[in-house]
């Protein structure tokens, strides 16, 4: 078996990297909160006020206490949205947002990488995943060939997508609800919802794939 996934540098260095910088832009704000009360147009007046009235070692250790719990926060949803992928010649296995998702190899006809995302393809040609991360293309395509699957260049379905409208009238009602719904959830960067409402569009069998926040859809075969 072959697992692909973040190198142990970014899985561990966040928990590190995010507090710190999180820290050091706390201080930072602190620095400059003086400055900002002058500046009348500014927003949030107030809360910068505040800082300024807390005394020293106080106002400096209450920043970078607040920069780096926010800097954790961070760091825990970057985590969440990593993948990693186990390939072996019987099934593939992904781990992303707290969730596990398995195949059966004959279930998967081929895979390839649309941008930054992983999509898994049936014998049919329906889209079984359709997953984003920051993993290596390279690394991905090795770890797919070693173990025996078929890695295509690029999408041979890609001229078929056209893009939503609401109410596109050759989609059920339910799925454009869910188009729907996923056009809000882009709209606030809510990316994990957006995730598990594709994982919803295309269990309905259609496929959804974004451009720019425009979404795309494909009436599976």
């Amino acid at each position: 078996m072959t697992t692909v996934q973040e190198t142990a540098a970014v899985r561990y260095g966040i928990w590190v990297a995010c507090p710190a910088a999180g820290a050091a832009a706390g201080w930072g704000l602190k620095l400059a909160a003086g400055w900002i009360t002058t500046l009348e147009w500014f927003p949030f007046q107030g809360v910068f006020e505040l800082v300024t009235d807390i005394p020293e070692p106080w106002a400096t250790l209450a920043a970078l206490a607040v920069g780096a719990v926010a800097g954790f926060v961070f760091a825990s949803f970057w985590a969440s949205e990593m993948m990693s992928v186990e390939v072996s010649p019987s099934r593939i296995t992904l781990h992303k947002d707290d969730k596990t998702f398995g195949f059966g190899r004959e279930e998967v006809e081929s895979a390839f990488a649309d941008g930054k995302q992983l999509v898994l393809l049936s014998p049919s040609g329906t889209e079984l995943a359709r997953e984003t991360s920051d993993l290596s293309r390279a690394r991905l395509e090795r770890a797919f060939t070693e173990q025996g699957y078929r890695w295509r260049a690029a999408d041979p379905f890609a001229s078929e997508f056209r893009m939503w409208v609401e109410h596109a009238p050759e989609l059920p009602a339910d799925v454009n609800a869910l188009f729907t719904a996923r056009r809000k959830a882009i709209a606030k960067y809510e990316t994990a919802e957006a995730a598990e409402l594709a994982r919803e569009i295309r269990k309905r069998g259609v496929s959804v794939r974004d451009e720019k926040k425009r979404q795309y859809y494909r009436c599976e075969r």
